[in-house]
C-alpha cells in the first residue's frame, strides 16, 4: 500500500469548495487574487469526461491558481486511476474524490454520496488513484470529500469506520461536509441546508485520528465561524459564502496569513490584465464577470454593481470599460452619505 504525499498544513487552513457551474478556471483566478494562501478546487468532473472529453476545457488551469485540486466523480477504480493520472500530469496539485454529492444524476451513476455506503469500493478506488499518481510525473496527493452518512445513518462509529478503511488505502486528508446526505426527498440545494450540521463529528475524528488531516465544510457563513473551526481541525472550507461574498476570502486570508487589507476596487482592478488577455483569446466577458457579482455584497452600491455587470456583460463587444463603469457607479453610492442604504444595497 502506497501512502499519498502529505499536504503542507498551511495550505489546508483556508480552502474554497468545489462547486458545480461555479468554480471554473475564471472563478479560481479571481479567488486566488483575493486569497493568495487559499487552496482552490475545480468543479467536479466525472472520470469518463476526463478520459474521453474535451480536456482543454475540463482541465483548464491558469498558472496563478496553484495550489489547486481537481475533484473527480466516479466509482470505477480503473477509470478513476486513469483520470487521476491525467489530472496530475495536467498540473493539478491534488486529486480529490467526491463522496458527498447527493444529486439524482450521481445516484444514477452510483457515485458521489452513494459511496458513503461502499467503503470497500472507495478504498479500492483511492488505492488505485494513489498508485496511478505515484507513477505519474508529478506525485500529487489523493484526498476524499465526504458526508457524515446517508439518509438515516446516524452512527458515528460507521462514519469513522468508513474513514479508517479509506485511510488504510493511502488517503491522509479528508474534507468532511458535516451533515448527512439525503438521497430521496431532498434536492441538492436542500441537502446543503436541511440535514443538521454536526461539526462535533469532524472534531472528534481529528481527536481520535490525529495523524489524518481533517477539513470541515458545510454551513460556514462568516469569518468568526471559519476561525472557530481552526481550534479543532486542520482547516475550514468555504462554499457558497465565499462565492456570494468573495471579499470574505480576502479578509480571512489577511487575518490568518498576514498582509495588507486591500479595497474591493483595488483587488478588482488587479484582475484587469487577466480579463483583457481572455477577451483577446475570444472569451466573452460574461463568462468572467458572473463570478464577480458578489464582490460588493452588503455594501452601498452593491446592487448597482451587479446590475451593470449582469445586464451589460452579454452584449457584443463588452470589455473592461464595463467593469470600470460599474466601479464608478458603485463608488458614487459609497461616497454619497445622504443616499439611503436600502437604495444602495441588495
Amino acid at each position: 500500500m502506497i501512502d499519498t504525499p502529505a499536504i503542507a498544513p498551511a495550505q489546508l487552513r483556508l480552502s474554497v469548495a468545489p462547486m458545480m457551474d461555479w468554480t471554473d478556471s475564471h472563478c479560481r483566478v479571481f479567488h486566488r487574487l483575493l486569497a493568495p494562501h487559499a487552496r482552490l478546487y475545480s468543479e467536479m468532473v466525472h472520470a469518463n469526461a476526463v478520459i474521453h472529453g474535451d480536456r482543454a476545457r475540463l482541465l483548464a488551469l491558469d498558472p496563478v491558481e496553484h495550489p489547486v485540486a481537481l475533484q473527480l466523480g466516479g466509482s470505477e477504480p480503473a477509470l478513476l486511476a486513469q483520470a487521476a493520472r491525467i489530472g496530475a500530469e495536467a498540473g493539478f496539485d491534488e486529486i480529490n474524490l467526491n463522496c458527498g454529492c447527493p444529486s439524482d444524476r450521481v445516484q444514477a451513476g452510483r457515485f458521489g454520496a452513494c459511496l458513503m455506503r461502499e467503503p470497500a469500493l472507495v478504498a479500492a478506488s483511492v488505492a488505485a488513484m494513489v498508485e496511478a499518481c505515484a507513477a505519474a510525473d508529478r506525485n500529487v496527493p489523493v484526498t476524499v470529500k465526504c458526508r457524515l452518512g446517508v439518509d438515516d445513518d446516524h452512527d458515528y462509529d460507521r462514519f469513522r469506520a468508513f474513514i479508517d478503511e479509506v485511510a488504510e488505502a493511502g488517503c491522509r486528508m479528508f474534507v468532511v461536509h458535516a451533515r448527512n446526505a439525503w438521497l430521496k426527498g431532498l434536492s441538492p440545494k436542500e441537502n446543503r441546508e436541511v440535514p443538521p450540521l454536526r461539526y462535533d463529528w469532524a472534531y472528534r475524528l481529528k481527536r481520535e485520528r490525529p495523524d489524518l488531516q481533517v477539513i470541515v465544510n458545510g454551513g460556514i457563513a462568516d469569518a468568526d465561524e471559519a476561525t472557530a473551526h481552526l481550534a479543532h481541525v486542520d482547516g475550514a472550507m468555504l462554499g457558497r459564502a465565499a462565492y456570494h461574498d468573495p471579499y470574505l476570502l480576502h479578509r480571512l486570508d489577511v487575518a490568518w496569513f498576514g498582509g495588507e487589507l486591500r479595497s474591493r476596487a483595488d483587488l478588482l482592478r488587479a484582475l484587469q490584465p487577466y480579463v483583457e488577455a481572455q477577451l483577446a483569446r475570444g472569451v466573452f466577458l460574461k463568462h468572467i464577470v458572473r463570478h464577480l457579482l458578489g464582490l460588493f455584497a452588503n455594501e452601498r452600491g452593491g446592487r448597482a454593481f451587479r446590475q451593470i455587470l449582469s445586464e451589460g456583460a452579454h452584449r457584443p463587444g463588452a470589455d473592461w470599460s464595463l467593469v470600470e463603469r460599474a466601479l464608478a457607479v458603485t463608488g458614487s453610492f459609497q461616497s454619497d452619505p445622504l443616499l439611503p442604504a436600502r437604495a444602495a444595497t441588495a
